[in-house]
């Protein structure tokens, strides 16, 4: 294996604010470029110069900081036609935003060249030129992105290798080779690459897109061919379906292919963490299914998996999860077996031995809720719960003497009001609380909190952050059994549990109590180990 360096230049804060439903503010953009230079990336695109305002104030702001690694890449268009690059405002703004490199792009394609820019060849040529020789001649790095690359070559092979002439002549300092509209397939990615790689002593970088599920397998083969610079976003997010993930990417280089990427190899070990971050900052649900970084990304569901995951982790994962800072996760499901609730008390630092009769115990039961319509894949705290149960290790931390949920609306131009009441007793004190939320399901969450953090002040920390309904037996109609799951978080930590009754409401209480009962269970252990 070669222990060729890849420049990583990540484009999360350019290419990937034009996802659908991204946007990112300059503050979270300083944030994010501070983690990936933390992370250890070659550079950081932070916008395009000419665009927004937005952008440029990202600029203004990011020389404010003092970055160890990366590298600031302004990104812009070759001059327009008739243009001289010293008059063009595109140039002007990439001179503006006051970055060590610049990247431009040009057309590759003379489908662009003669329809979309309406100018002749030889002018398009001339621009790439001008516009790399007069960033040059101001002392920027110049990344040229030869736009729709691979389309332009399989159109005309000899004019795509006279724009990449035009700009290597020029003085770019790399090319790089875009697929932007995403349909190449992997060999033909790798047999361009290494022709391109072959007839320019230039640095090569490729640019691909994931519109046919081929982002990071063409990025690779691109980088297998001989290209040393590769562009792509965290998490894979971008235009139309998106870019190369280079959550994917990075870790197949240094784990897979022998490449280093990063300034140090113990780097990798951020990856999940980072990946959580930018999703934050894009205000995304993480995906859960993400290779490497997903929270299913080692998760074992299968009796036989787990099994063998116990006795030998590789005979089920193709790494080690912590190398990318994940960690393995035991399912619970009605195809569990001894080895899942064995390794689930062993994650619960709970002493069982896998023969015995709580095991046997645990799995009966387990047989029985899920036939009552519980489901515990996505409920990992209540599944917790009923393990301590059935052990008789549960601790009910209060008992409920009743709740009271009303909805009245007044009028059929005004919204529904719901309110909740909420009485319970910890130990011998027993008191009442009321609550209001925007449904029924909210007051009685703000009730049961309410009435609640007098004892248990952790509360206050604990926040809904999803919740979701399935009926069960539709055909039953408004009696229908129905699911609730409840996703929960206090900042650090996110756990679901699960309520399942022919009643909405009640079941919606039974995962509330799971949820907070779970809280109070983590601070019970954190101060058991202090």
């Amino acid at each position: 294996m070669s222990m060729r360096n890849i420049a990583v230049y990540d484009t999360t804060l350019r290419d990937g604010a034009q996802a659908e439903g991204v946007s990112f503010s300059a503050v979270a953009k300083i944030q994010i470029a501070k983690r990936l230079d933390e992370f250890g990336v070659a550079y950081i695109e932070g916008g395009f110069a000419a665009s927004n305002p937005k952008d440029m104030e990202f600029f203004r702001l990011i020389k404010k900081e003092t970055l160890k690694t990366a590298k600031v890449a302004a990104f812009g268009s070759t001059r327009r036609s008739n243009t001289p690059p010293e008059k063009d405002k595109g140039l002007a703004a990439l001179l503006e935003a006051d970055t060590p490199v610049c990247t431009v792009f040009g057309k590759s394609w003379l489908l662009h060249v003669t329809e979309v820019l309406q100018t002749t060849p030889e002018e398009n040529l001339q621009m790439i030129a001008d516009s790399v020789r007069f960033l040059k001649e101001h002392g920027k790095e110049v990344i040229y992105d030869a736009e729709h690359f691979f389309d332009g070559y399989k159109d005309n092979p000899e004019y795509a290798m006279s724009t990449l002439r035009a700009a290597a002549d020029a003085g770019a300092d790399c090319l790089v080779l875009c697929e932007t509209n995403g349909g190449a397939l992997p060999h033909e990615v790798a047999e361009l690459t290494a022709a391109v790689v072959k007839a320019f002593d230039t640095p090569v970088g490729v640019h691909t897109h994931n519109d046919g599920e081929l982002g990071v397998s063409n990025a690779l083969a691109g980088i297998d061919a001989g290209a040393v610079h590769v562009q792509g976003t965290m998490n894979g997010i971008g235009e139309r379906v998106g870019n190369c993930n280079l959550s994917s990417v990075i870790p197949n280089l240094i784990l897979k292919m022998g490449y280093s990427c990063l300034p140090k190899a113990e780097n990798l070990k951020q990856l999940r963490a980072l990946s959580q971050f930018v999703y934050e900052q894009a205000n995304i649900r993480p995906f859960a299914k993400q290779p490497f970084v997903g929270d299913s990304a080692f998760a074992h569901k299968g009796g036989m998996h787990v099994d063998g995951v116990r006795k030998v982790s590789r005979s089920f994962e193709h790494i080690n999860p912590e190398m990318v800072g994940n960690q393995r996760r035991i399912l619970i499901s009605e195809l569990s077996g001894a080895s899942n609730i064995f390794l689930k008390a062993i994650e619960m630092g709970l002493e069982l031995d896998r023969k015995s009769p709580e095991v046997r115990e645990v799995l009966k039961q387990l047989e029985q809720m899920e036939k009552e319509g519980y489901e515990y894949e996505s409920a990992d705290a209540s599944f917790q719960i009923l393990i301590k149960k059935v052990l008789k290790k549960h601790q009910s931390f209060f008992d409920l003497k009743s709740f009271r949920v009303t909805i009245e609306k007044q009028g059929s131009g005004s919204g529904c009001r719901s309110a909740a009441v909420v009485k319970l007793c910890v130990g011998d004190e027993c008191v009442s609380a009321d609550g209001s939320g925007d449904g029924p399901v909210d007051a009685l969450n703000h009730a049961l909190r309410e009435a609640l953090v007098k004892f248990y002040p952790v509360i206050a920390d604990v926040s809904l952050v999803d919740y979701s309904v399935r009926i069960l037996d539709p055909e039953e109609a408004t009696a229908a059994k129905t699911r609730v799951l409840i996703e929960s978080s206090d900042g650090e930590k996110t756990w679901g549990t699960v309520g399942v009754s022919e009643n909405l409401i009640e079941a919606s209480w039974e995962a509330l109590v799971d949820s907070v009962e779970y809280k109070l269970f983590l601070e019970e252990e954190k101060r058991n180990r202090e």
